[in-house]
């Protein structure tokens, strides 16, 4: 499935959409379980950012924010994919490093 293509302007806006889009998915309080980052790195140079968010259980969502293409992956708690979001616009948006 796609979704319709947001635009963020703001890291921190985009982490607020892939927590709430991960809650949704697996029927999470937000504001409840904490989720995590990590930059991608691909030949040196940061390429996306992976984001898990840490369910009761040992439950793991995951998604993935490829710069390149800028499109955003989301993945349930089994791993499959369940959405795959191409954003409109992320010009403001730096991956740190």
């Amino acid at each position: 499935m796609t979704a319709e293509s947001p635009c963020f302007t703001q890291l921190e806006h985009l982490r607020q959409y892939i927590y709430q889009i991960l809650c949704d998915k697996e029927q999470l309080e937000p504001g409840v379980f904490p989720m995590t980052e990590r930059v991608i790195v691909r030949a040196q140079d940061p390429c996306g950012i992976y984001f898990c968010l840490h369910g009761p259980r040992s439950v793991k969502c995951t998604a993935i924010w490829e710069t390149d293409t800028n499109t955003i992956l989301f993945y349930g708690a089994s791993g499959e994919r369940f959405l795959r979001t191409q954003l409109s616009s992320a010009s403001a948006l730096q991956v740190a490093a």
